[in-house]
């Protein structure tokens, strides 16, 4: 139960804030600090282990993966009554309408909850710092997308995104160490890897990233990156960092390389033929963005999603900026040199859930911009948290709950 349940609230129980990512969901109760709980985002379906969050999949199968995660969510983590309690989404702002009408479809018709709000993860994670402007970058497990929020409201016009993330991380880390790395074993040393295992779990390839890869500075970078498409062989590849011995299984030693432990990351920066890599999607993103808020947005940069917790990956970001902002392309349009990250007071794969929790803690405004269920259970839809052109009709907002004073409405069309 949360702490301190029903006091200075007017009895009404704290809302359920889920982030439901690709990989890994995280889970717990508004105004508290923390998750409850982070669990990857999957089912076991048939001894096998099935994707919640797929968007290329039926809606009736979609449907039926929601529905069990969900009651697994409340029934096994939080142990709470769904009925009682409103919810809040941490979305992207590039989730598909299906994923989003079958989501609330389960959470209403199925779960019977009171309300639901979808709230733009990169929104989200401007409330744990308290201001309104910045350019949020959301490195996750399928993709990296840079958002502009200004005065609180997304620039939809100016989002950039790549599908770069841990995926394809793991995808390159696990050809890399068929390739290179060797396996001892108790009856023989030096086996390759596909005659011990056939294929790596996706568990062992994120452990191995996360305890043995990093992320090397601009200079060693560049060495690296130029070392790896020469193909004459004439750069020189800067010394590697030492190897490491990683236990598979308990009886397995795997040995990996030192050269692969920070050439594995650089996929994430090195530039492809449209020169597009994750530090040029900011720059991209704050040149497609009004002239005159530019200042404000490059000031206050904001890196979110669990592939930005690798060590050394916000520094070698900055400097990766710094570099291309020397380039006429970039040079010409953004006249300010000075860029600032700011540091969220939670790690960057919980950030967009604690500024969730801290949005559910607000009763009022949570009340007046959740949809409720009447309102579903008549229209059937689930109205946009960024469509600011066409106001949804009243019935939208609880009855008795009125708009906050001095505050628009996530759907107001004043000017």
């Amino acid at each position: 139960m949360p702490l301190f349940e029903g006091l200075g609230t007017g009895g009404e129980k704290t809302a359920v804030v889920i982030d439901l990512g690709t990989a890994y969901t995280k889970c717990g109760f508004a105004g508290e600090s923390g998750p409850r709980c982070i669990i990857p985002s999957e089912i076991q379906r048939t001894g096998q282990a099935v994707k919640v969050v797929q968007h290329n999949i039926n809606t009736e199968e979609l449907y039926s993966n929601l529905k069990e995660f969900i009651h697994m969510l409340y029934f096994r983590h939080l142990l709470v009554n769904p009925r009682d309690r409103r919810v809040v989404i941490i979305e992207s702002v590039l989730c598909p309408s299906h994923f989003r009408d079958t989501l609330t479809r389960v959470l209403f018709k199925h779960f019977e909850v009171p309300s639901v709000l979808f709230a733009p993860s990169h929104l989200m994670a401007l409330l744990t710092l308290g201001i309104d402007s910045a350019l949020v970058l959301d490195c996750g497990y399928t993709e990296t997308l840079a958002l502009p929020v200004y005065e609180g409201i997304p620039v939809l016009s100016a989002w950039e995104a790549l599908p770069l993330g841990g995926k394809v991380i793991h995808k390159e880390l696990e050809s890399l160490l068929i390739e290179q790395c060797t396996v001892d074993t108790d009856s023989s040393t030096g086996q390759s890897l596909p005659s011990v295992m056939g294929s790596i779990p996706e568990e062992i390839l994120e452990d191995i990233k996360v305890r043995t890869c990093f992320v090397s500075d601009l200079q060693r970078g560049l060495q690296i990156q130029q070392a790896k498409f020469n193909l004459e062989g004439t750069a020189q590849r800067p010394a590697p960092p030492p190897d490491v011995d990683y236990p598979l299984d308990g009886e397995k030693i795997l040995h990996i390389k030192g050269a692969l432990r920070d050439s594995v990351i650089e996929m994430l920066f090195e530039q492809d033929n449209e020169e597009k890599s994750v530090a040029t999607l900011i720059l991209d993103s704050l040149v497609k963005c009004p002239i005159d808020t530019r200042k404000a947005l490059s000031e206050n940069l904001v890196v979110i999603g669990g592939t930005a917790m690798l060590p050394g990956f916000l520094h070698r970001i900055l400097a990766e900026m710094r570099a291309l902002m020397e380039r006429p392309k970039y040079r010409q349009a953004l006249s300010t040199k000075t860029l600032r990250l700011h540091s969220p007071p939670a790690k960057p794969n919980c950030t967009a859930w604690l500024g969730g929790a801290i949005f559910g803690a607000l009763q009022d405004i949570l009340g007046s911009r959740s949809v409720s269920r009447e309102y579903y259970s008549q229209t059937g839809r689930i109205p946009d948290w960024c469509c600011l052109t066409s106001p949804p009709p009243e019935i939208i907002y609880d009855a008795g709950k009125t708009p906050p004073p001095l505050m628009k409405r996530a759907f107001s069309t004043e000017k």
